[in-house]
């Protein structure tokens, strides 16, 4: 392939470590009780549909419905998300930097809370005020690995598929950028996706 003009990065766990444990681990006493909490309450699947779009309003109230108990744990998540991104994945900050100085265009497609971005993104101004563009799934309401997001990305950015490379954390989400023609790469960490961005031109 030509040498790619963009590169399109996933945001958790690739440009920033992301770990909801630590909103509880101060609060709920580390072992069993804390591992139950994070696997049984505030599970993968409950987050996820803030990543397609509901609010944490309903899906709060319908989660402590269900766990009363544990009301005040359940609200810290929405009031207190942007805490469990607790900074950039190392090594990344370099690799951005060395990106734009080789005029390689930043850009992204994440699966996150639309109200979750707004904070975060605040928060994190100064490095994403270097992207040109991010697609927010809670925003579009469509997820990853699902096709349309990124035909919608690569629309809104102008881009063609065969002049981005997508980077992403998670196999699935690889291959449904790659489904649509993108070149997808797994991310491991930062020295591993420099070495790959270096085989495929980007980075001397």
């Amino acid at each position: 392939m030509p040498r790619p003009l963009a590169i399109v990065f996933d945001v958790g766990n690739v440009l920033y470590a992301w770990n909801p444990r630590v909103l509880y681990e101060r609060l709920i006493p580390e072992g069993p009780a804390l591992d139950a909490f994070l696997r049984d309450v505030v599970t993968t699947d409950w987050h996820f549909q803030h990543d397609a779009g509901r609010p944490f309003a309903e899906t709060s109230a319908e989660l402590i419905a269900e766990h009363p108990e544990h009301a005040d744990l359940i609200r810290r998540w929405g009031a207190h998300f942007s805490d469990s991104i607790t900074g950039m994945m190392p090594g990344m900050r370099d690799l951005l930097d060395d990106l734009l100085a080789a005029d390689v265009a930043l850009y992204a497609i994440t699966n996150f809370s639309g109200e979750f971005w707004t904070p975060f993104r605040a928060r994190e101004a100064a490095l994403f005020d270097r992207f040109r563009g991010v697609v927010v799934s809670g925003d579009e309401k469509l997820l990853k690995p699902d096709a349309a997001i990124y035909h919608l990305a690569l629309d809104r950015f102008g881009l063609e598929p065969g002049n981005a490379v997508f980077v992403d954390d998670r196999a699935e989400n690889v291959a449904g950028a790659e489904a649509v023609g993108m070149a997808g790469l797994i991310f491991t960490n930062a020295d591993t996706l420099r070495a790959d961005l270096k085989k495929l031109s980007v980075l001397a």
